[in-house]
C-alpha cells in the first residue's frame, strides 16, 4: 500500500511541476516587463508597456510546449520518456534565458524603441524593467527543469524495482536460480558475501538451501 502510493506521488510529480511552470510562463508573458516614455518632438510623451509576449516572445510558445508534455507524460515510456525529459529541459532553459539577460542587463533603449515599433525620429526618455515578471519566469524554468530531472530519475526506478512487483513465484524461481548459481560459482565459503540476506530467505521460502551447492530443494514436512 505504501510502495504504491509511492510510486503514485512519484508519477504525479513532475506532472505538478510542469503544471506550474506552463502557469508561471503563460502569467509571465501577459504581465508587464518593460515600460518606456518617448516623445518625437511633435506631440506629448507617449508611454508604451511592452509585455512578456512582446519582450520574451518564447514564453507563450514554450508555456504550450508544456502543456503539451503533460499530456505526452502518460502516453510515452522508457526511452521516449527520457527524450521527452531532454525536452522539457531544454525548454527550461530557453525560458530562463530572456528572464537571466534582463535581470542583470536590464532593457536596452533602442531595443525597447524596437520591440514598441517607435517612429525612426522618436527618442527613448525613461526605460522602467520590472523585476516581478523575470522572477516569475524563472520560478516556471525551476520548476520545468526539476520536472525533467525527476522524469528521468522515474526511468530508471522500475529497472530497480520491478523484482518487488514479480509474482511471488516468479521471485521465488528468479531467487532460487541466482542462488544456485552463486553457490556453484563460488562455493559455500564466498556465499556469505554474494548472497543478501533477503536473497537468503527468499531462497528459504522458495525450498532451497542456500547453502547446498547442489541447489536441491529441501523437503516439505
Amino acid at each position: 500500500m505504501t510502495e504504491r502510493s509511492g510510486r503514485r506521488g512519484s508519477a504525479a510529480l513532475p506532472v505538478a511541476l510542469l503544471v506550474v511552470a506552463a502557469a508561471c510562463l503563460w502569467g509571465a508573458s501577459r504581465m508587464t516587463w518593460v515600460r518606456l516614455t518617448s516623445f518625437d518632438g511633435l506631440g506629448e510623451s507617449r508611454t508604451d508597456e511592452l509585455l512578456g509576449s512582446t519582450w520574451a516572445a518564447a514564453t507563450t510558445p514554450l508555456a504550450l510546449v508544456l502543456v503539451a508534455a503533460i499530456a505526452a507524460s502518460f502516453a510515452v515510456r522508457g526511452w521516449a520518456s527520457r527524450v521527452l525529459a531532454l525536452l522539457i529541459a531544454v525548454v527550461a532553459v530557453a525560458a530562463a534565458i530572456p528572464a537571466v539577460r534582463l535581470l542583470i542587463a536590464g532593457a536596452s533603449d533602442s531595443e525597447s524603441a524596437a520591440l514598441a515599433e517607435l517612429p525612426a525620429r522618436a527618442q527613448v526618455s525613461m526605460t522602467d524593467v520590472s523585476v516581478l515578471p523575470a522572477i516569475v519566469t524563472l520560478v516556471g524554468a525551476v520548476c520545468a527543469f526539476a520536472a525533467a530531472v525527476v522524469s528521468i530519475r522515474k526511468t530508471f526506478a522500475p529497472q530497480v524495482l520491478s523484482s518487488k512487483y514479480d509474482a511471488p513465484a516468479v521471485r521465488r524461481d528468479e531467487v532460487a536460480r541466482r542462488a544456485r548459481t552463486t553457490a556453484s560459482g563460488a562455493g559455500v565459503q564466498d556465499e556469505g558475501e554474494d548472497l543478501t540476506e533477503r536473497m537468503m530467505w527468499d531462497a528459504l521460502d522458495a525450498g532451497e538451501d542456500p547453502t547446498d551447492e547442489s541447489g536441491t530443494r529441501r523437503s516439505s514436512d
